[in-house]
Order: structure tokens, then C-alpha cells, then sequence
């Protein structure tokens, strides 16, 4: 596999603040989208960092033509945890930033993160943006606005003059991407675990290997907002039992970790507690293990 990986990668950059991992599948047209507002609607400058997984739809040769864009490519779909791991030794700034490319950055998504981790002045944090997302997931951390579920369907003009009128506060559980986080703490717990590969949740491991690692506070920033299309590319991929995985790995069911240890979507009153699985949690467990 390694040898096949091709990467191509430029200079550090003082100015940018965000090294944005991008994974894209044959998914062109939402990858320039996405990378469009990127540079209409951010405040700062960043490095952008594309996976090309495939890219037979013309991503590769797109990219290749473009001088602004760094990217990884491998002529297989290695999936998001190989993908993002390779992107490691091209990133030139403090924060590694992971973002979908079915995902439209909205005005000042970036100064709304980099005035948040200034506040916080450690590194030991994981930040996520609030995604507005067209339709109801079960998911308390998204804003439901419906503009649109696919490009053809976008209501951009209308979304620019109403995307910060919803009432959302700050909530716990960052997971997901839009997440930022330090590099050094990236480096510290070893990017994304393979063994999830293509990705099914890997989220929620790499969560909670920050959270192993001592890290409390995982917050989702309100004022930073994203609107996100929706699976573009995970409804075509052959599914990993990440479920399974995860519980096997850490002995706590996923659920479990992210409704209960990272209380995600609730509203942020500060860096999380301490969590000890309780009996039914440990039992939740055993009857997975079961069936």
C-alpha cells in the first residue's frame, strides 16, 4: 500500500492557521464546492491537505494542475484512517483541522475556532464547528435547516442571510468532524486507529483516546458554523463493524461513551468530569458481547 501513496506537499506558511484534512472519494464536484468556501469564507489563511482516494472522476489530474492545494493520493480508497494518517507529514501548522468535503464552511467558522482556542491557552482541548444539516438525525449538537440536501438543491444566498439566526449555545461531545485540535496532541495519541478502517467509528476511538489520554474538554463551538449535505460518500462504502470494534477495544459501548462520558450535544458548562462505567453500562457490554 505505502509505496503506491504519492504525496505532495509545500512549504510552511507562517500565515495559515489550520492544516484542513480533506478526504474526497470520487466526489468532485462537492470537493470544489467545499474548497470554495473555504477560501470565500474563512478570515484566515490555512493549508489545505486533500486525500484522494481514487480520484478517477478527475480529482487527481484536477488537483495536480492546481499550485494552492496539497494533497495525498493512492489509487485505492484507503479509507479516512489511513487517508488522514498519511496527511501527518505534510501538515506545516500548530492544528490539524478534519473536515468532510460534503461540508460548506460558513462566514468566520475559522475566527470563531481560533478565538476559542486562544481563550483556552492549552493544548489539551478538541474543538468541533455546529453543523446545520437539512434533516433530523437524533443528533442534539446539529441545527436542522433545511437548504438543501445536494448541490443542485443549495440555497446558498438564502442560508448566508440566515445561518447565524438559530439559537444554538455552545454544547459538549465534540466527535465529529468540523474537529481542531493540536498537533502535538494528535502526535500524542497516534492519529487515527487503523483498525477501523474504512472509519466506521473511528470518531468516537479517537475521542476516546483523547480522553484516555487525559483530555476533558471537548467542546462544540456555536458561532463556528458549517452546513453539511450529508454522507455523500459513506452510503457507497463497504462498512467496517466499527460497533463491535469499539466495544471490544475499550469495553464500553460507543453510546455509552458519547452520551454519557462526553455528554454530546448537552449544553458546555466546562471541562467533563471524570465517568466510571456503572453496572448496567458494564452489562449493555456483556449483552453485546453475546448476541
Amino acid at each position: 500500500m505505502l509505496e503506491k501513496i504519492i504525496a505532495s506537499g509545500a512549504q510552511k506558511n507562517h500565515e495559515q492557521k489550520f492544516s484542513i484534512l480533506i478526504p474526497s472519494w470520487n466526489n468532485i464536484d462537492y470537493l470544489k464546492h467545499c474548497l470554495k468556501s473555504i477560501e470565500v469564507n474563512s478570515a484566515y489563511n490555512h493549508q489545505i491537505i486533500i486525500i484522494i482516494n481514487e480520484g478517477s472522476d478527475g480529482t487527481y489530474s484536477w488537483l495536480k494542475s492546481q499550485k494552492k492545494y496539497d494533497f495525498v493520493y493512492s489509487p485505492n480508497n484507503i479509507g479516512i484512517c489511513y487517508g488522514l494518517n498519511a496527511c501527518r507529514a505534510l501538515v506545516t501548522t500548530d492544528y490539524i483541522l478534519y473536515l468532510n468535503d460534503d461540508m460548506y464552511v460558513l462566514p468566520n467558522w475559522d475566527k470563531a475556532l481560533l478565538d476559542e482556542i486562544n481563550e483556552i491557552g492549552h493544548k489539551e482541548f478538541m474543538l468541533s464547528a455546529t453543523m446545520i444539516e437539512p434533516h433530523y438525525t437524533n443528533n442534539k449538537s446539529v441545527i436542522v435547516a433545511d437548504y438543501g440536501d445536494d448541490l443542485e438543491s443549495f440555497q446558498e444566498e438564502k442560508l448566508l442571510k440566515k445561518f447565524m439566526t438559530f439559537e444554538k449555545k455552545d454544547w459538549s461531545g465534540s466527535t465529529w468532524p468540523p474537529n481542531v485540535l493540536h498537533v502535538d496532541l494528535w502526535d500524542l495519541v497516534g492519529g487515527m486507529s487503523v483498525e477501523f478502517s474504512p472509519g466506521m467509528y473511528s470518531d468516537p476511538d479517537f475521542s476516546m483516546k483523547l480522553w484516555k489520554s487525559g483530555v476533558r474538554l471537548f467542546k462544540g463551538v456555536a458561532n463556528s458554523r458549517v452546513y453539511h449535505f450529508g454522507s455523500k460518500s459513506t452510503g457507497r462504502v463497504k462498512k467496517n463493524k466499527g460497533k463491535e470494534t469499539f466495544i471490544n477495544k475499550w469495553g464500553v459501548n460507543p453510546s455509552t461513551f458519547t452520551n454519557k462520558y462526553l455528554k454530546r450535544g448537552e449544553d458546555y458548562d466546562g471541562p467533563l468530569e471524570d465517568y466510571f462505567p456503572s453496572s448496567s453500562d458494564k452489562l449493555k457490554v456483556k449483552f453485546k458481547k453475546l448476541f
